[in-house]
């Protein structure tokens, strides 16, 4: 019988390396995600490379039935969760009030309502092991107000105050939760946000997928609380905290535009 660490979110992008690195370092892993044939052939090789156990289960996270579905798949397998990572993520670049409804809906479900409520759902059974944790992944937009992309930057912010609480609930249980704070990222999220023409990604080398996920595993077991990737955007969240805020909301909008 083994424990197991579920990623969500991970047929592409970060939570796809994500599943690469938990995978390298001999986790066994229940990957989450919509694309069914996409996560039956990362699970092949996965478990071809690494020789451990992968299991699949395709789920939509913005339908709350969804949800509580993968728990209960759980549950009745017998496959125990001994961490957690949600990493699952939905953007859109778009003025609020053009924008559609129905993706800013799907935006907050998949980014704040299914995190809160896997965490709510696994965290008792993941406690009862004690050396597991949650790695919730966020954004360094959890920062600052983000216009053009109003609804996706509060949703992090959501996810980073939630994460640093639950972080410090948990103290001294053997159970941590660490907050993932990527910058721009080479990713298919790009696309999927209608990101691809911002001026943010035209002006900056971003990092891989793989960088990221590497360094958010390597964070992730040192138990660190709040991880933000690369140097500049380190010193950039520190310079949010002494700038005007105002400012700083025009810039990103500058920066935000296509």
């Amino acid at each position: 019988m083994y424990n197991y660490t579920l990623i969500t979110g991970s047929s592409s992008g970060i939570g796809y390396e994500l599943a690469k690195v938990f995978a390298e370092y001999g986790h066994h892993l229940i990957l989450v995600a919509r694309s069914e044939s996409v996560l039956n052939e990362l699970a092949l090789e996965l478990h071809r490379e690494y020789k451990v156990e992968v299991k699949v289960i395709p789920a939509d996270l913005s339908q709350e039935k969804e949800v509580y579905r993968i728990f209960d798949i759980c549950r009745e397998n017998e496959w125990h969760v001994e961490s957690l990572v949600n990493n699952a993520g939905v953007g859109d670049n778009e003025g609020f009030a053009n924008s559609d409804w129905r993706k800013q809906k799907q935006m907050m479900a998949v980014n704040m309502d299914a995190l809160v409520h896997l965490t709510h759902m696994f965290l008792p059974d993941i406690m009862q092991i004690s050396r597991g944790g949650v790695l919730n992944v966020a954004s360094t937009a959890a920062f600052q107000a983000g216009p053009f992309m109003a609804v996706y930057y509060a949703t992090k912010a959501f996810v980073l105050s939630f994460s640093e609480a639950l972080n410090e609930e948990l103290r001294g249980t053997g159970v941590h939760v660490t907050t993932l704070c990527p910058g721009p990222t080479a990713s298919g999220f790009q696309k999927t946000a209608g990101l691809e023409h911002a001026k943010l990604f035209q002006m900056m080398r971003v990092p891989s997928s793989r960088e990221v996920a590497r360094y958010g595993y390597k964070s992730f077991r040192l138990g660190r609380s709040v991880a933000i990737h690369g140097w500049l955007n380190r010193l950039g969240v520190q310079l949010l905290r002494i700038s005007p805020r105002a400012l700083i909301v025009r810039l990103v909008r500058l920066l935000q535009a296509k």
